[in-house]
C-alpha cells in the first residue's frame, strides 16, 4: 500500500518516504458529455520549476483505482486499472489528465497526487480532488398526435418522448396555445433507464380538450433544471372546418326534377278544371218551376170545360 497521507493504495516498487505539508488542497467540479472526454486538472503551480524527471504523479477514483502513473517522465501502465487502459492522456503543460470516451459509471471524484522524488525518498508536494459530472444530452422532445378526433369530439391525446439522457429530468409538460390564451397540461413523467449505458429515457400522455373552429400550437417541454429546458418543434393543429354535405347524384336530381314537374303540370290541371266548373251556369227558379208545371200538366188530365146549362140540349 501507500505509505504517504491520505493514500491507502501504495505504488507496490516505491521505497518507504518522508511527508511535507500539502501545497496546497483543492477541489473542482468538472462535467464532461457521455462518451466524450473529461478532464481532471491537478493545477500544479511548480514553484520551484521541478521536471517531470524528478516527480511521481498519479490520479486515484473514488474507489483509489489508478486512473494514470507518471513515475520519473515515464508512464507505468502495469499500475493502472484495466477499466483505464487506453483511456487517458496526461497534458504536460496544463498539468490536466484526459479521461476519454467518459461513461455515466465514471461520475465521482478524483484525485492527482504530485511527489518529489528525492535521494531520502518521496515527498508530497500537491494533491488536488477533481468532481467528474457526466451528462447526457436527451433528444429534442418529440410530439405525437393519436388520430382519434372525430367531427363530434373535440379531445386531443398525445405522447411526448425524449430519449438517451443523464441524469434524470426534472418534469415534462406540455404547452396548448391558442389566440387568446396558453394553457400547461402537464402528467407523471415515465421513465426507464438502461442497465448498461445508465441513460433515461422519458415520456408523458397528456389528454386535452381543444375549442372548435381555433388554431392550436403546441409544444411540449422537458424540465431538465430549474432554469434549463428543451423544447419540442411546435405541432399546429388548424381550426376544424364545417363538413360539406356529400354531393347528389345526378340520377337522384333527375327524378326529383321529373316529380317537381309533374306535381306541378297535376296542380294546374285540377285548378283549371276546377275554375271552369265555377264559371258554368246553373238552372235557375224559373226554369226548375216551369219544368214542374210543365211535368205536372203531362200528369193530370185536362179538365174538360163546363157549358152552361142553358146551352145543353138533350
Amino acid at each position: 500500500t501507500w505509505g504517504f497521507p491520505n493514500t491507502p493504495k501504495v505504488h507496490p516498487h516505491l521505497p518507504t518516504f518522508s511527508t511535507i505539508p500539502f501545497s496546497g488542497a483543492a477541489s473542482l467540479k468538472s462535467h464532461a458529455f457521455f462518451n466524450e472526454t473529461g478532464e481532471l486538472p491537478c493545477h500544479f503551480p511548480n514553484t520551484q520549476n521541478l521536471s517531470l524527471d524528478e516527480l511521481v504523479i498519479f490520479w486515484q477514483d473514488q474507489n483509489k483505482l489508478v486512473l494514470y502513473e507518471l513515475f520519473k517522465g515515464q508512464e507505468k501502465p502495469n499500475n493502472v486499472h484495466p477499466k483505464y487502459i487506453g483511456r487517458t492522456s496526461f497534458d504536460q503543460d496544463s498539468w490536466t489528465l484526459r479521461l476519454h470516451n467518459v461513461q455515466i459509471k465514471d461520475t465521482g471524484l478524483y484525485q492527482c497526487y504530485i511527489h518529489h522524488k528525492r535521494s531520502q525518498g518521496l515527498i508530497s508536494i500537491h494533491q488536488m480532488s477533481s468532481d467528474l459530472i457526466v451528462l447526457a444530452n436527451f433528444s429534442q422532445p418529440e410530439i405525437n398526435l393519436i388520430a382519434n378526433q372525430t367531427e363530434k369530439s373535440n379531445i386531443i391525446d398525445l405522447t411526448c418522448s425524449s430519449m438517451q439522457g443523464y441524469p434524470e429530468p426534472q418534469g415534462m409538460y406540455v404547452n396548448v396555445t391558442t389566440k387568446n390564451s396558453t394553457i400547461t397540461y402537464d402528467a407523471v413523467m415515465k421513465k426507464s433507464q438502461n442497465n448498461i449505458t445508465e441513460l433515461y429515457n422519458v415520456s408523458i400522455s397528456v389528454s386535452f380538450p381543444i375549442p372548435p373552429e381555433t388554431n392550436v400550437s403546441i409544444i411540449c417541454v422537458l424540465q431538465l433544471e430549474p432554469r434549463k429546458i428543451i423544447l419540442s418543434l411546435p405541432c399546429n393543429i388548424d381550426a376544424k372546418s364545417p363538413v360539406p354535405s356529400p354531393p347528389v347524384p345526378d340520377h337522384i336530381l333527375w327524378i326529383a326534377a321529373v316529380l317537381v314537374t309533374v306535381v306541378i303540370v297535376c296542380g294546374m290541371v285540377f285548378l283549371t278544371l276546377k275554375k271552369r266548373k265555377k264559371q258554368q251556369p246553373g238552372p235557375s227558379n224559373e226554369c226548375a218551376y216551369g219544368r214542374t208545371i210543365q211535368t205536372a200538366k203531362r200528369k193530370c188530365p185536362r179538365t174538360i170545360p163546363q157549358r152552361s146549362l142553358a146551352s145543353y140540349s138533350p
